[in-house]
């Protein structure tokens, strides 16, 4: 049997000397460059466990850390199992921090600006079938408020393609009802329109006229933020691990395991480049900034090539 890993990462590690140059970074982050909150945790998070090594190590002067005490850390990183793209995540914040210190006046030198990524293994998005997604969306749920929510939850992670932070930070300002239309919020705080329409709609109309009112009439953290349109029991806003581990749930019930939210927007992605769907106009719905991150999904799209092939031809399987 293979033991489960472990990555040990204490968000509360002393830093000694670097907690003021990194607050300074945070704000700076969080004030100037407009990052969400959550993106300011992490990248707090990921800082503090880098700061942490050099203070362990004795380090505790900006201008001390040289580049075999970065390459030292990169490798700490391995060790404790981190993914490639963790350990990627890690080095792109360090070099930012690095270089907003430079700038500032903070340190003289800039000895991360040498240090490369991490090569970050090709990993193509995981889609479920359509065959799942119907499984999925047409089991039989609870004929509840909370129900009602739960399939509005679902149908439009998969039917607009949004992210789980996008989706639980929707108020009733990001529904245009008449234009069939949602107003989203993505990453750096870039707006897109994306459609509503078929049974996203039609159970989104469901929940905000049956489900939500008592939800959130009844709910003693209702008042804390009235325009939340998914709320939980308690009237209150839902978080992105209440929706992570309700879709696990219902994937469970129709046998996907291990089903994320971001496996639904990476499903939406997959199967409308399948239909046809133009890869600019699939840009656009995803809020994707740089057009290489929607060309990912043609990799998807052309394993299916193969598939189609060797089934419909007839003369593909002679030798």
């Amino acid at each position: 049997m293979t033991a489960a890993r472990v990555i040990k990462s204490d968000a509360h590690a002393s830093v000694g000397a670097f907690e003021d140059p990194l607050d300074e970074y945070l704000t700076f982050l969080s004030v100037e460059r407009g990052l969400s909150q959550a993106s300011v945790e992490a990248y707090g998070r990921d800082l503090r466990d880098y700061l942490a090594f050099m203070h362990k190590a004795g380090i505790d002067d900006l201008d001390a850390i040289e580049r075999d005490n970065i390459t030292d850390y990169i490798e700490d990183l391995r060790r404790r199992a981190y993914a490639s793209s963790s350990t990627e995540r890690h080095v792109a914040a360090l070099k930012g921090f690095h270089r907003f210190c430079v700038r500032e006046g903070i340190a003289t030198a800039d000895l991360a600006a040498s240090v490369p990524l991490p090569k970050k293994a090709d990993r193509l998005p995981q889609a479920i079938t359509i065959e799942q997604v119907a499984a999925l969306l047409d089991q039989p749920f609870a004929d509840t408020p909370a129900g009602l929510r739960d399939r509005a939850i679902l149908e439009m992670l998969y039917g607009c393609g949004l992210r789980v932070s996008e989706l639980t930070s929707l108020g009733f300002g990001n529904l245009l009802l008449d234009d069939e239309l949602v107003r989203v919020r993505g990453k750096g705080g870039k707006e897109r329109l994306v459609p509503l329409l078929g049974s996203a709609r039609r159970a989104l109309d469901e929940y905000l006229r049956d489900g939500r009112p008592h939800l959130h009439a009844k709910g003693k953290e209702a008042a804390q933020d009235p325009d939340a349109i998914f709320v939980n029991a308690r009237g209150g806003r839902l978080t992105r691990r209440s929706v992570c581990k309700l879709v696990e749930k219902y994937g469970r019930n129709v046998h996907i395991e291990g089903l994320h939210p971001h496996t639904l927007r990476h499903s939406f992605a997959t199967h409308l480049l399948e239909g046809g769907a133009d890869l600019r106009i699939l840009q656009e719905m995803l809020g994707h900034s740089d057009i290489s991150t929607t060309q990912i999904y043609t990799h998807v799209d052309r394993s299916h090539i193969r598939e189609e092939y060797l089934s419909t031809h007839p003369r593909a399987r002679l030798r």
